[in-house]
């Protein structure tokens, strides 16, 4: 949900550990967007629709920086997803044009949202096979950000609610919202691992906390989500696809 993406500028460092996952964790988290099924790859495809219905009052690329800047003073308000996405655009609208817009480009911009929120849910590759390997043997448990109501609408899409003992919607993914987790599902945090394609919030908290996380890159990512500096930490993997983990948590 951002003006730009990146895949990361951040150097990985996983530690070797003398003691294998699979003999620590209980509990698997999994984040939902991007890590689960596509999400921001929308996001960038509605930015570039919505900058296209303001290209007469300045250029794209700062109309998204405009956008962005919106996104982010919101969040506090808002907080993460779709509907928070389109009070931005709208108010990104006013502030451009300085309220001297035909009201169609509003109504343009809210069926941008609305047309987000019906999008059809499409799981990345694997993303099944590993819940099915995994299920039944490990607690699984949803810990995702965003709107109540479109991350339940997504879930139930997908057809993979029935795998998960557990589903945490987050206002946020702070270091306290995962002591709360870790709390309600009544496990101690070296039992919890935490898999997800943001470092920010899926990867740094949990480490910090004192639980196990692993980092799926995705190739879009939002840039309010990404970091600059290098993590070192024995309980932090680095992988290329969500298979992967599986090696570590099955025999």
């Amino acid at each position: 949900m951002s003006f730009f993406s990146s895949p990361g500028c951040v150097t990985f460092v996983a530690l070797k550990v003398s003691i294998t996952m699979k003999n620590q964790i209980t509990v698997i988290a999994f984040d939902a967007d991007d890590t689960l099924w596509v999400n921001e790859p929308y996001f960038r495809e509605t930015e570039e629709q919505f900058a296209g219905l303001l290209e007469d009052f300045m250029p794209h690329h700062s109309i998204l920086a405009e956008l962005y800047k919106t996104e982010i003073a919101n969040l506090p308000l808002y907080g993460y997803g779709i509907k928070g996405f389109v009070l931005s655009m709208i108010e990104t609208v006013l502030r451009i044009t300085e309220g001297k817009i035909d009201p169609i480009v509003i109504s343009k911009a809210i069926t941008l949202g609305q047309e987000m929120l019906n999008k059809p849910v499409e799981l990345l590759d694997g993303v099944e096979d590993v819940l099915k390997a995994l299920h039944g043997k490990y607690r699984l448990v949803v810990a995702t950000k965003g709107d109540l109501l479109d991350q339940q609408r997504k879930l139930t899409k997908s057809g993979l609610d029935h795998y998960f003992h557990h589903i945490e919607i987050m206002s946020d993914k702070q270091e306290k919202d995962y002591q709360k987790l870790i709390k309600h599902l009544d496990c101690k945090p070296e039992e919890f691992l935490m898999l997800g394609n943001s470092l920010k919030s899926d990867v740094l908290p949990v480490l910090n906390i004192g639980g196990h996380a692993v980092h799926i890159p995705f190739h879009t990512t939002w840039v309010h989500e990404s970091i600059d500096h290098t993590i070192e930490h024995v309980n932090f993997y680095q992988m290329e696809s969500l298979a992967e983990i599986l090696p570590k948590l099955i025999e």
